[in-house]
């Protein structure tokens, strides 16, 4: 009897351990099933936000070229967020007469690249390209403009001895040094106190042509038989390099870190600055594209919030949407309110995950083109950057959908940009128009560049979408300083 008594009791216990495992088990599912909806909820609404259908991208476009229009009317009451300036009036290089070896420099707020390369003709690829990058120590980049140019022209004249030209090209060639300069985004930007202010600084300022005629005395000083005639953004070097290969080629585009935008015009086209250029040809404008800002760029609360935390609130609206340095950290936002509102990452905020501008665009781009099974670099890159060893497949997988809303986004708008430029200049029709891009989102990140790609499409249909044409700049970062050389020397 009394085996019976325990046996009963035995198994009593265990079906009401089997039964509250059941509930456990039960409220578990419940529970992650409400955190995936909860999480469902959030990503479809930042979807919703972030959409940019084709009527939108015209909105967009439509709005970017009235904001061109009126920075180059001669009317000081024309609203615009652009600052259009005319960066280099001198004629683009054609190909044709630009042959020899020729030397530029490109000037990062950090660093700087030196480059050289002898040019054969349109028809003919580059040659003896050499690269080398500098970093500028602490104490030249906190002292004065002129330190910094002598020991930019120091290390040129080294450069130059271990890359030197023919002697028949010396005399035709070395007149003219192609510089150029890179700004870094606006958060990037760390070194407030360095010899060039780069928030404040433009090529075609006071401060800019000081600035060229320091670089002189420094190549002077230094023996070397060169001289700066322009200080151009690197867009215009780039531009400058896609004249060369090709005489459609209307306009250039940085998708880096930074962006920005520049393309040639006509002197008829900018009223502002008649009676300072030729009364006619072309003209090259660098449109300091990441300031455009308008009421049909689709900016959610994550957006805003960034802007308004970032050193420039306001500034650079159009640069914090699609440029590499914002789209990790707009991710990063998203993932935060998440992981507060739906334990997306457990029960508690991962805390690397909280802190700003941790997660760059490549570990983005990894995540977002991971197509292992379970998502198995997003669980590495989770690990490495942010210190997430948990992260469930769902998880990972509603990690992959954000980057592809951030980066669709992104890339749309930028080919948005493109579309209004070929509009502006009336080319959309019936002109074979090339467009030159460079800059590691749009090398390295194949999911962005074909986003890019079939928003133009989409916006022009298979008819006028054939007249636009998108290339990768030739000879790779820092190239333009060589072109824009080629390009003085003509």
């Amino acid at each position: 009897m009394k085996k019976e008594v325990v046996f009963a009791v035995v198994t009593t216990t265990a079906a009401t351990v089997v039964a509250v495992l059941a509930l456990v088990r039960q409220y578990w599912k419940q529970n992650k099933d409400r955190q995936w909806r909860k999480s469902q909820r959030i990503m479809r609404k930042f979807a919703r936000e972030c959409a940019t259908p084709v009527p939108k991208l015209w909105q967009v476009a439509n709005a970017m070229v009235s904001d061109m229009e009126a920075s180059l009317s001669s009317s000081d009451e024309a609203p615009s967020s652009l600052n259009m300036l005319v960066s280099y009036v001198s004629p683009l290089p054609t190909g044709i007469n630009q042959k020899g070896m020729y030397y530029g420099v490109n000037l990062r707020e950090i660093n700087f690249l030196m480059v050289c390369a002898r040019l054969e003709g349109k028809n003919e690829p580059i040659s003896d390209l050499h690269r080398e990058e500098i970093s500028v120590p602490s104490n030249v980049m906190l002292g004065t403009s002129q330190e910094l140019c002598d020991y930019i022209a120091a290390e040129l004249a080294k450069f130059i001895l271990a890359h030197p030209a023919n002697n028949d090209e010396t005399a035709a060639n070395d007149r003219k040094l192609g510089f150029t300069l890179s700004y870094a985004a606006d958060q990037a930007t760390t070194t407030s106190g360095s010899a060039i202010k780069w928030k404040n600084f433009s090529a075609d300022d006071t401060r800019g042509k000081k600035l060229i005629t320091e670089i002189n005395q420094a190549l002077e000083k230094h023996g070397l038989n060169m001289r700066v005639y322009a200080l151009v953004d690197d867009t215009v070097g780039i531009l400058a390099g896609g004249r060369y290969y090709n005489k459609d080629s209307v306009a250039a585009i940085t998708l880096g870190m930074g962006t920005n935008a520049a393309y040639v015009d006509t002197v008829q086209s900018a009223p502002r600055w008649h009676g300072s250029l030729p009364t006619k040809g072309e003209i090259v404008i660098s449109m300091e594209w990441r300031n455009f800002n308008s009421c049909y760029l689709p900016i959610t609360q994550y957006d805003a919030s960034l802007d308004a935390e970032s050193s420039k609130p306001g500034g650079g609206i159009f640069e914090k949407l699609i440029s590499g340095m914002y789209l990790g950290e707009i991710v990063r936002r998203v993932l935060v309110k998440m992981a507060q509102d739906t334990a997306l990452f457990g029960q508690s905020v991962p805390p690397k995950l909280l802190i700003p501008y941790l997660l760059r665009s490549p570990d983005m781009a990894a995540m977002h083109q991971d197509t292992s099974e379970d998502r198995e670099v997003v669980h590495e890159k989770l690990k490495e950057i942010f210190g997430i060893t948990n992260s469930t497949p769902m998880a990972r997988e509603i990690v992959a959908e954000v980057c592809d809303i951030v980066t669709e986004r992104g890339a749309r708008l930028a080919g948005a940009g493109i579309v209004a430029i070929i509009k502006k200049l009336g080319r959309i029709a019936n002109r074979r128009s090339v467009i030159i891009i460079e800059g590691g989102l749009y090398e390295h990140y194949r999911i962005f560049r074909n986003y890019l790609h079939s928003s133009v499409w989409e916006m022009l249909g298979n008819e006028l979408s054939d007249n636009i044409i998108v290339e990768h700049s030739h000879g790779g970062p820092g190239a333009g300083a060589l072109f824009l050389a080629a390009s003085q020397n003509s």
